[in-house]
């Protein structure tokens, strides 16, 4: 069911999120010549508009006939956690302010997205879904379930409508949910960010992450230029199913093989996510099958310390095996490095997200 255009609900369809052609139709619905249709994208995306009445370039009549049908789609988040790294956690609802961000699911969760500053580097981590159906063994996103997937309206939302957005340097797809399991939602967000009538960002600022879901991945490899990241955690098949069920339909190495048929080489990056647990898969054994997994893939590897979570029985890799692990990797011919832990303390570090309230504004 498409929650977003039920009318039953009561909620407006946002124009945030749409394409070109999304908003050309609803033009042409409007009976506004073409041309109109950029004009609204300009207020949207560049002029960051907040309520229909600010697209002055549209006769008054039109913003009327608009403003009956249509909402803006932004909402400010909820609430906000800062940690003492720098790093601020912003909580948004799925449902707020006439809209409903869900294009499918029952919602009950809202989500989160996570401000990290660094230097001369602002990224924002983006939620793609409440929730997720993957079931990472330790990730608190995986462990809660499935809630709905957020319209292209939901995700532009998190970047428009933090304090810091007109800072922002990057963009990552590693908040809430599998992108790759709601990509025509993910795909059409990547495309408001980078055409010329929207964000105009190069793809080289946005990298999307996946446990490889692969008729999704697919898709996002062809129709964007984005970096990719994937998550293994595991070189071993067995090892890896144990922490990610995922691993039945995606083995890893099926995962690679398929990445081989694509050009990393140059402008676009491919990385492999790492998650290092003390005595379960930070050996010299792991670094050398996970060597051996990446052959003849231009993929670097990024190393994360494991953050616990309630019912997960693991502890992080010490820091002296990270970093043997990594000039192994490194000795091998495979680019390795440690990711900096950020914004633990405020449970928004890798695998810790999960669109609960944790802090007032």
């Amino acid at each position: 069911m498409d929650k977003v255009n039920d009318a039953v609900t009561g909620f407006k369809r946002p124009l945030l999120g749409m394409t070109l052609p999304e908003l050309e139709a609803v033009v042409k619905e409007a009976g506004l010549r073409p041309f109109a249709a950029k004009q609204m994208a300009r207020r949207l995306y560049v002029g960051r508009a907040k309520n229909i009445d600010e697209m002055t370039e549209l006769p008054k009549s039109a913003r009327q006939w608009l403003a009956e049908r249509y909402t803006i789609g932004r909402s400010a988040p909820k609430l906000e956690s800062r940690s003492a790294d720098g790093t601020v956690k912003y909580l948004f609802a799925t449902r707020g302010e006439g809209v409903d961000y869900l294009t499918h699911g029952e919602g009950g969760r809202d989500v989160e997205a996570v401000y990290i500053p660094d230097k001369d580097r602002a990224t924002l981590c983006v939620s793609s879904q409440a929730g997720c159906r993957m079931g990472c063994r330790f990730c608190m996103t995986g462990r809660q379930g499935y809630h709905g997937d957020l319209s292209s309206a939901g995700i532009i939302n998190q970047i428009l409508s933090i304090p810091e957005s007109e800072s922002l340097t990057n963009i990552v797809f590693m908040g809430m949910g599998e992108p790759m399991d709601n990509v025509a939602e993910v795909l059409k967000a990547v495309e408001v960010l980078t055409a010329p009538w929207g964000l105009a960002w190069s793809p080289r600022r946005i990298t999307v992450s996946s446990i490889g879901k692969l008729d999704g991945l697919r898709r996002l490899l062809d129709e964007t230029k984005v970096h990719v990241a994937i998550s293994v955690h595991s070189p071993f098949p067995s090892e890896r199913e144990g922490l990610m069920p995922v691993e039945r339909a995606y083995p890893a190495y099926k995962v690679m093989e398929a990445m081989k048929k694509y050009d990393f080489a140059h402008q676009r990056r491919l990385s492999a996510e790492y998650i290092m647990w003390k005595g379960v898969n930070d050996d010299m054994r792991h670094a050398e099958a996970l060597a051996r997994l990446l052959r003849g893939v231009d993929c670097r590897v990024n190393l994360i310390r494991f953050h616990a979570i309630p019912g997960f029985d693991g502890e992080p890799s010490d820091k002296d095996v990270m970093e043997r692990f990594r000039d192994r990797l490194n000795s091998l011919g495979v680019i390795a490095t440690i990711r900096a832990s950020r914004g633990e303390d405020i449970e928004a570090a890798c695998g810790m997200l999960s669109g609960e309230k944790s802090a007032e504004l």
